[in-house]
C-alpha cells in the first residue's frame, strides 16, 4: 500500500497519489492511475423530468464525470431510467448516481437502471432517533446480522447488474447504534462504513467508492486518514470520494471546501470530489476543477527530507504546544499579520482594507473581529496612531532606528538575526525557508517563525518542518506565509486555503501571513480570517451549515439561506444549520448551535443544537422565529 498515513514517514514529505483499486461507473473508470473525477448533483424534482436532463446536461458541459440525483423513493429511483434514455437520445452518456438515503426497495430499483448508487449507512437500515443505547456482545452481533441481512439484497443485484456503489459515512448522520458504542467521532464514521464494506466483500462485490462526509473539516479529514488506515489494515484500498458537506455559499464555502478536500488532495489522497455548495450545482464544478488542477504542480515538486520521526497522531487534533510570547502562541488563537510594505501610507483610511476602524474617543485605530493582528511594515514609517493591542513589524534595519519600541518589533532574515548586535527584549520574528535544516537554527525563545516554502509541494515541506521542530524540542511559535504569487482571486483563495490551512488542521501554526500582489488587501483580510474559521482555529464569524440544494428540497435555499445572512452575520462564533428537507436534518446539523429544516411544502421546523424545539411553522414566519428563538436562548446581540 502507499497511504501517506500508513506510518512510512517518507510519504509524509513525497507526493504520491494514493493507489486504489479500478471501480467501472458506466464508461468511466475510477480509481488507480485514471484522473481524479468531478462530479455534482441535481436540485430539480427528480419526477420533472425536463428539468432534471436540462440541468444534467449543463453540469455535464460545465466539467462533470459523473452527476447524481434524489431518489426518495421506488418512484424517483424507477423515473432515472426515463431521465437516462432522455439523456442518451440527447447524446449524453453520463454515469448517474442514484441519492439513497431511507428506501432499500428504491435503491434495488434504481440499481438496475443507472450506474451506481450511493447509501448512507446512518439513514439505509440503521436508523437515527436520538437515543442512546446499551448492546452487550452477543446484541451488537444481532444488530449486525439484521444490517447483514437487509443490505445483502442491494449487494447481489449491484454485482449482478454491474452497478457500483458509494458508502457515504456523514458525520451528522451516524445512528444511535454507532454513536452509544463509538461516540461523535471520525472513528464511528469509519466503523459505520466499513461495517457495509465487510459485507460487500463477503459477498465477493467489489465496485465500491467510499466517503467520509462533515461539514466540520477537522473531523472530516481526521476520518478520511483513518478510512484509509482502517483500509489497509484490513487488505481494502477502494476509491474515495471526497466532499465537505454543507459548506453553504460564497467564499467561506470555497475557503472549507478547499480546505478539507485540497488539503487532502495534497496528501495524495481522492480519486473523486464534489464541492457542495448552497448554490445552482452548476456553480460547483469550475471550483472542483481548480481544486484538482492544484495538484498538478504537485507531481515533480523538490525533494523533501523524510521525518526523522512522527510526534504526533494525525488521527486526533491537538495543537501543538509553542512558547506563549505576548499575544502570540501558547494558548493564544492563530493570529492575522497583514503586509503593508508596499502600500502608498499617506491616508488613515488604508487601514479600513486591513480590518480596522478609527476610534473617535482615543483618536486611535483600533481592530474588529477581522482586524489584523500584526501590521508589517517593511522599511516605511507611519504616523497612525494604533491601539495598543496592534503589533507592528519592521524590517530589522528599520526597526534599528526607533527609539521607542513600544508594540514595535523586528524582522530578520536568518542571516540578519545572526550578524545583529539588537534584538528586542521579549519577541523577534526571523524568516526561514522551510528547506533549512532545523538543528542548525538557533534556539532563542523569543523567535517567531515566519515559515515560507519554494516548493510546490509547499504543504508537506512547512509541515515537515514544524514536526522537525516538535522533534527536537523546540517551541518557538510559527507564522505560515504564503510564497507563490497567483494572478486569480479565485485561484488564490483555493490554494491557500488548502496549503496553509491543511497545517492549521493539524493544531501545527500560530497564524497566517497571507501575501499577494494583484489581489486587493481587503480581499486576502478576508479570506486569512476565513481559512482560520473554516479550520476551526479562530471562530469571527457566524458559520452557515447549509446543504446543497438537490431534489428533496423544500424550499429556496438560496434565497433563505440569504434571508438568515442578512439577519444574523454579526453573530461571531455562531453556528445555524439550514437544511432542506429533514433527511439533512437534524442529523447533517452535528455541529450546528440552531438549525432550520423544511418539514413540509411551505412548513419549517426550528432546532436547537440536534433537537426540535418549533414545529412546522409556516415558512413565511419561519426567519423571524429562528432569530426569536436564538433571542430567547441568549445568543442574540444587536449588530
Amino acid at each position: 500500500m502507499n497511504s501517506p498515513f500508513s506510518h512510512e514517514l517518507e510519504l509524509l514529505t513525497r507526493y504520491q497519489r494514493y493507489k486504489t483499486r479500478i471501480v467501472n461507473i458506466g464508461n468511466i473508470p475510477m480509481g488507480g492511475d485514471h484522473p481524479i473525477r468531478i462530479q455534482s448533483m441535481t436540485n430539480t424534482p427528480t419526477m420533472d423530468t425536463e428539468s432534471t436532463v436540462a440541468q444534467t446536461m449543463r453540469l455535464v458541459d460545465a466539467g462533470c464525470d459523473y452527476v447524481r440525483i434524489t431518489a426518495p423513493s421506488v418512484k424517483e429511483a424507477q423515473n432515472l431510467g426515463v431521465i437516462k434514455a432522455e439523456l442518451l437520445k440527447r447524446g449524453y452518456s453520463v454515469p448517474l448516481i442514484a441519492d439513497i438515503h431511507f428506501v432499500p426497495k428504491a435503491a434495488e430499483a434504481a440499481a438496475k437502471l443507472v450506474e451506481k448508487v450511493r447509501v448512507n449507512p446512518g439513514n439505509y437500515v440503521d436508523r437515527k432517533r436520538f437515543q442512546e443505547l446499551e448492546y452487550n456482545q452477543m446484541e451488537y452481533q444481532a444488530e449486525l446480522d439484521r444490517i447483514r441481512e437487509r443490505f445483502s439484497p442491494l449487494v447481489i443485484l449491484c454485482r449482478e447488474e454491474g452497478t457500483a456503489m458509494r458508502i457515504g459515512s456523514n458525520h451528522g448522520s451516524l445512528s444511535d447504534r454507532i454513536l452509544s458504542h463509538y461516540g461523535d467521532t471520525p472513528k464511528g464514521m469509519v466503523e459505520s462504513a466499513m461495517e457495509f464494506v465487510r459485507i460487500c466483500a463477503e459477498l465477493d462485490f467489489h465496485d465500491l467508492v467510499i466517503s467520509m462526509k462533515a461539514s466540520n473539516t477537522r473531523i472530516m479529514i481526521q476520518a478520511y486518514r483513518l478510512l484509509v488506515d482502517q483500509m489497509e489494515h484490513e487488505g481494502f484500498n477502494y476509491p474515495l470520494h471526497l466532499g465537505v458537506t454543507e459548506a453553504g455559499d460564497g467564499d467561506d464555502a470555497r475557503i472549507k471546501s478547499a480546505l478539507g478536500i485540497g488539503s487532502l488532495l495534497n496528501d495524495g489522497l481522492g480519486d473523486t470530489i464534489r464541492v457542495s455548495l448552497t448554490e445552482a450545482p452548476e456553480a460547483e464544478v469550475p471550483v472542483a476543477i481548480a481544486l484538482v488542477k492544484t495538484t498538478k504542480d504537485l507531481q515533480d515538486h523538490e525533494p523533501i527530507p523524510a521525518l526523522t520521526s512522527l510526534p504526533i497522531n494525525l488521527f486526533e487534533y491537538r495543537r501543538r504546544e509553542s512558547n506563549k510570547i505576548l499575544s502570540i502562541g501558547g494558548d493564544n488563537v492563530p493570529v492575522v499579520v497583514s503586509d503593508l510594505s508596499e502600500q502608498i501610507l499617506t491616508s488613515d483610511s488604508i487601514l479600513a482594507s486591513y480590518g480596522y476602524h478609527h476610534d473617535l474617543v482615543s483618536q486611535t485605530w483600533q481592530s474588529g473581529d477581522t482586524g489584523a493582528d500584526i501590521l508589517y511594515f517593511g522599511s516605511q514609517r507611519h504616523n497612525f496612531r494604533l491601539s495598543e493591542n496592534t503589533l507592528a513589524l519592521y524590517d530589522s534595519a528599520t526597526w534599528n532606528t526607533f527609539q521607542d519600541v513600544t508594540n514595535k518589533f523586528p524582522l530578520f532574515n536568518i542571516s540578519s538575526y545572526k550578524s545583529s548586535d539588537m534584538y528586542h527584549e521579549n519577541m523577534n520574528f526571523v524568516l526561514v525557508g522551510a528547506a533549512v535544516d532545523v538543528d542548525k537554527l538557533p534556539d532563542d525563545p523569543s523567535i517567531v517563525w515566519v515559515l515560507s516554502s519554494e516548493n510546490s509541494n509547499a504543504m508537506a515541506d512547512e509541515r515537515r518542518f514544524i514536526l522537525e521542530l516538535i522533534n527536537q524540542g523546540r517551541s518557538q511559535p510559527v507564522i505560515l506565509q504564503n510564497k507563490i504569487q497567483i494572478q486569480s482571486r479565485d485561484a488564490f483563495l483555493l490554494t491557500v486555503s488548502a496549503e496553509i490551512g491543511g497545517i492549521l488542521n493539524d493544531g501545527l501554526a500560530d497564524g497566517v501571513w497571507l501575501r499577494s500582489k494583484e489581489v486587493a488587501p481587503a480581499d486576502i483580510n478576508h479570506i486569512a480570517f476565513g481559512v482560520l474559521q473554516a479550520s476551526r482555529s479562530r471562530m469571527t464569524r457566524t458559520e452557515y451549515i447549509a446543504c446543497p440544494s438537490c431534489g428533496r428540497t423544500l424550499f429556496d435555499l438560496e434565497e433563505v439561506t440569504g434571508q438568515i445572512r442578512n439577519r444574523t452575520s454579526h453573530l461571531k462564533g455562531l453556528k445555524i444549520g439550514i437544511m432542506g428537507c429533514v433527511v439533512n436534518g437534524p442529523g447533517e446539523m452535528a455541529d450546528a448551535d440552531f438549525g432550520y429544516v423544511g418539514t413540509g411544502p411551505g412548513k419549517v421546523s426550528l432546532y436547537r443544537g440536534q433537537m426540535v424545539v418549533r414545529h412546522h411553522i409556516p415558512q413565511s414566519q419561519a426567519v423571524d422565529s429562528l432569530i426569536d428563538l436564538i433571542k430567547s436562548e441568549g445568543f442574540w446581540v444587536d449588530p
